[in-house]
């Protein structure tokens, strides 16, 4: 078997597929959940703490020195804060969504399943005795 042909079959395996569009769905809810935290969610959230924009926060180490053209050395906390808050955002959509599908699967099943017969009512015992009788008698 040539190495081309098992790269084909590897590659179109269903969890091969299954895990391409896993990842391109992925990237493509990322940029939206990036977009919600920088467009939609930080504005508010530095207009609260005094109109601070978080990715403007940072420790600088070592100033720009614009002669010898070296740029500024800084540790940016508000990069990393927003990096989090985007992770705290996906991680609890991912959640939603996963709580949501269980839910809906739960239901589905219960759906699903068979009920349970209901025990015969008194006449239908009392009728199934007196079929029983007469067939006795004959």
């Amino acid at each position: 078997m040539s190495i081309f042909k098992e790269f084909e079959e590897f590659s179109l395996r269903g969890s091969v597929v299954d895990l391409a569009v896993g990842v391109i769905i992925g990237a493509a809810f990322g940029a939206i959940v990036t977009s919600l935290v920088k467009d939609i969610l930080m504005p508010p959230l530095g207009l609260l703490t005094g109109g601070v924009d978080f990715s403007n926060i940072s420790i600088v180490l070592k100033h720009a020195d614009v002669v010898a053209k070296k740029p500024e050395v800084a540790i940016r906390i508000g990069n990393f804060l927003n990096i989090i808050f985007q992770f705290l955002i996906i991680s609890f959509s991912i959640f939603a969504m996963v709580k949501g599908i269980n839910t809906l699967k739960r239901r589905q099943a219960e759906g699903l399943a068979p009920l349970p017969e209901a025990a015969p009512s008194k006449e239908e015992v009392l009728l199934t005795e007196i079929r029983d009788l007469l067939a006795k008698g004959k």
